[in-house]
């Protein structure tokens, strides 16, 4: 049985090209890609002989077995341990949103399915949707009949969507948002379900939605006992 994680990546934007170019040759045929800066302050820097550059996240789904040949070649081909090349780390997933959307992440990659993997004593999830830009109204909308709370949305851009056509059946735009929201273990699935019912391929917004499993919180007190 396969073992499937979020993958990501934080490198600087100039050596996103190569990054995306081992990924696609390592079988991560499908990944989004999104902006961000550094935060370390100038003495933090000239310690480690570092210049202040601007970022790139890269999101993509692994299964074990494949996450285990890309940090090689991270370590081999793109030398990812000199200081300043960047990171990259994996996040165990719980669960995926049907069955087609999961041969749409993990394309050209083997993996046997097996029983839903979970954490002990997990009492949240993390909801990750993908979803066409411009409709995180209609999915907010939808999670919040389920009775999510509010999420947080980055804008990205997808690499390998025009997989979509043969998993999915549909064209989907390369132009993304993706949507984090924490749930209560118990909720999730409602949540899921009411997503990809409202939101899902069948919908403009074309979700995606997987989950990942929080093992503690801070600051979701209020929203608890609520």
């Amino acid at each position: 049985m396969s073992e499937l994680f979020m993958m990501t990546t934080i490198t600087s934007r100039n050596m996103v090209t190569k990054f995306l170019s081992f990924y696609k040759e390592s079988q991560m045929a499908v990944s989004l890609v999104t902006l961000g800066g550094g935060t370390a302050n100038s003495e933090m820097l000239d310690y480690f002989g570092l210049e202040s550059s601007e970022k790139a996240v890269i999101f993509g789904i692994v299964t074990d077995e494949v996450w285990d040949y890309i940090k090689k070649g991270l370590q081999s081909k793109l030398q990812i341990d000199v200081p300043g090349t960047g990171i990259a780390f994996t996040i165990p997933l719980s669960s995926i949103g049907g069955k087609r959307e999961l041969l749409f992440l993990t394309e050209g990659q083997k993996y046997e399915k097996g029983e839903e993997s979970t954490l002990k004593e997990t009492k949240h999830e993390l909801l990750v949707v993908i979803a066409n830009q411009g409709y995180s109204d209609l999915i907010m909308k939808a999670a919040r009949s389920a009775n999510a709370n509010g999420g947080t949305i980055i804008h990205a851009k997808g690499i390998g969507m025009e997989l979509a056509e043969k998993f999915l059946g549909v064209s989907l735009a390369s132009e993304k948002e993706i949507i984090f929201l924490v749930t209560k273990k118990e909720e999730k699935n409602k949540v899921m379900k009411a997503v990809m019912q409202n939101a899902g391929m069948e919908s403009k917004a074309k979700s995606i939605v997987f989950s990942l499993p929080v093992t503690d919180t801070a600051g979701l007190r209020l929203i608890e006992e609520s």
